[in-house]
């Protein structure tokens, strides 16, 4: 499979295979739960891939199963090449990993956090100091370097949990919501750092909710939902084949939507939340001029905008799907 990105970094993690994560028919339940369901997954060198799905979904599951914490119930999941379950402390030694909860030592400054990790991981300090400054530099903490972690932000605590997965220049970097509970603008700052990591050579899985970054930043996504993965592909294809380019938001109740469109000839797909219908067809112009003919307040009722992931998500999952022609 080819490569994502093809970018060279000053400090390069090390060659790596063209396929980074294979699994195959990986399941994980939890006595009667079952939390991952029939798992098959590819993920190729040097792209940023996105896990998708709500909060349950069975997204850090799978992670923990993909760096050898948790054992699949069946399957085979490989990474690098090896077996995970025959192989989980080789596999570790070349990803990193940023958890949804904190590994920061909140008396320590981000300097020492990140000293103590590279210790952790055998590095020399002729080589680690360097290393850190490198990081420290490019997570932009330099203005916090010294200060304590239990004094800082969120968002400096996020970068540094990311700086500390990246000590040992890993092949892999592996991402679980590393932007919940940020500000929009924190949350930016970081994915842009993701981006840069990925154009840089590193491989990067990242678990979301968040779809819209997902459809930003990430050049394949697989969409979860109950422990199955429902769809895989890049963000524009899946919303190209299985919705369509545009997308009008009506501000009506089911039986008022339908009124509205009744008589519109084109193909439509209609789906309904509350007092919301969405309208996805190719041509949003076509429909709105069909309404505006319907209803003289149309235009406080419309919203038009291009389609996207969180559209294609709802429609896998459940809101209510009505075909028209």
């Amino acid at each position: 499979m080819a490569a994502c990105g093809d970018a060279a970094m000053i400090s390069p993690p090390p060659p790596a295979p063209k396929g980074i994560i294979r699994a195959r028919g990986v399941s994980k339940r939890f006595g009667d739960r079952m939390a991952v369901d029939g798992l098959d997954l590819d993920v190729p060198a040097g792209c940023c891939f996105g896990l998708l799905g709500p909060n349950g979904a069975g997204k850090t599951t799978t992670l923990r199963m993909l760096y050898g914490v948790t054992r699949p119930t069946s399957g085979r999941i490989e990474v690098f090449g090896l077996d995970v379950a025959t192989h989980s402390r080789t596999v570790r030694a070349r990803l990193g990993v940023t958890l949804q909860e904190s590994v920061l030592i909140e008396a320590l400054t981000p300097v020492e956090n990140l000293m103590v990790f590279g210790r952790y991981h055998l590095m020399r300090d002729a080589e680690l100091r360097p290393r850190i400054d490198e990081l420290i530099d490019f997570l932009q903490l330099g203005s916090h370097r010294d200060v304590p972690v239990r004094n800082l932000s969120g968002g400096f605590k996020r970068r540094l949990a990311v700086a500390l997965s990246l000590v040992a220049r890993p092949q892999l970097l592996i991402l679980d919501e590393p932007t919940t509970g940020l500000d929009p603008a924190v949350r930016l700052a970081l994915w842009t750092k993701v981006r840069e990591l990925r154009d840089h050579g590193t491989t990067v899985l990242v678990t979301t909710h968040y779809m819209d970054e997902a459809e930003r930043l990430c050049d394949r996504v697989a969409i979860m939902a109950a422990g199955a993965v429902l769809v895989e592909g890049e963000p524009r294809e899946l919303i190209s084949r299985l919705l369509a380019r545009d997308t009008v938001e009506i501000e009506a109740s089911e039986q008022e939507a339908a009124q509205l469109l009744s008589g519109y000839e084109e193909s439509t797909n209609r789906m309904q939340a509350g007092n919301r219908a969405v309208v996805h067809l190719e041509d949003a112009a076509a429909l709105v001029s069909h309404i505006r003919g319907r209803d003289s307040v149309a235009d406080r009722r419309l919203i038009v905008r291009p389609t996207n992931l969180e559209d294609v998500f709802l429609h896998l999952t459940g809101m209510t799907l009505e075909a028209s022609a």
